[in-house]
């Protein structure tokens, strides 16, 4: 399921698509071998079957497993979130004791959230100190922006869902929050919340699961980019700019265009990653 959280993305492009190549021809056995496999495979379950045991496998009870599942999804959003919203700051620790009782779980769950979130580069384990938030790489922050601008035109090549009245309704109600945050009294966190809710609105255009997912770990891997590594006069700045960007988004959505809306998505982030270097540079 989480195969880009499996290569981590960890050095640059060329080398996640070689680790990609060696990840599916690891699966292309041999006839011989895959013979030799099914019959080791049948010896043991004949062993198996020859078995005595008066212990009984207790059922998998599916409303637990549901349960355990909505617990799970609940802890690490909530974990994703906060660090795109920079609750927790570059380079932060963060207490496992202090989440479980906070989210009222045993350190299990809550692990298996950190696992996923440090396979996704989100954060870090370091052995017998803890887990921390991950710094902020601009190199890996320019490989992961030209990724997410190379992958923007499928959605519209890639089973896409025509905008709805309510989609519309929700993208034309973010151009006034986006103007809004001018007068925010946290214009930084204000500027990352409408940048969450205008990418949530831009997967609803997907019905493909498999980009859906891709799109939105290469998300979240940069959404805190901009509260982190701007003052908050430039944010403000690229307020009014993605303000704009937004309305022109919506306009689009009113006429159906998937073509020009995924288009326009290219182009506002390979402009948005130049002014980002350049909000840096000053």
């Amino acid at each position: 399921m989480y195969l880009f959280g499996f290569l981590s993305f960890r050095g640059d492009i060329r080398s996640t698509v070689a680790t990609v190549r060696r990840f599916f021809m690891e699966g292309e056995q041999t006839d011989f071998v895959k013979t030799e496999a099914r019959v080791k495979n049948r010896t043991a379950i004949n062993k198996a079957s020859t078995m005595k045991t008066s212990k009984k496998q207790t059922p998998v009870d599916d409303s637990e497993r549901s349960r355990s599942q909505d617990r799970f999804h609940a802890i690490y959003s909530a974990l994703r979130e906060r660090i795109a919203l920079l609750d927790y700051l570059p380079g932060e620790r963060l207490s496992e004791a202090l989440l479980a009782e906070e989210f009222g779980v045993s350190r299990t769950p809550l692990r298996a959230a950190l696992n996923r979130l440090e396979s996704e580069g989100l954060v870090e384990s370091r052995h017998g100190v803890g887990t921390f938030v991950t710094v902020i790489d601009m190199e890996k922050l320019r490989e992961v922006y030209a990724l997410r601008r190379e992958l923007a035109p499928l959605i519209a090549m890639l089973s896409p869902i025509p905008p709805t009245e309510e989609l519309i309704s929700t993208v034309d109600q973010l151009v006034d929050e986006c103007s809004d945050i001018y007068d925010s009294d946290n214009p930084k966190q204000a500027f990352a919340k409408v940048n969450i809710k205008f990418f949530l609105a831009l997967m609803q255009l997907i019905d493909n699961s498999a980009l859906k997912e891709i799109l939105e770990l290469l998300f979240y891997r940069t959404a805190r980019m901009w509260p982190a590594l701007t003052t908050e006069e430039e944010i403000i700045k690229e307020a009014a700019q993605f303000t704009k960007e937004i309305y022109d988004t919506c306009e689009l959505m009113k006429t159906g265009d998937i073509d020009a809306i995924a288009s326009l998505q290219r182009v506002h982030l390979s402009q948005a990653f130049i002014r980002l270097e350049a909000y840096c540079k000053e």
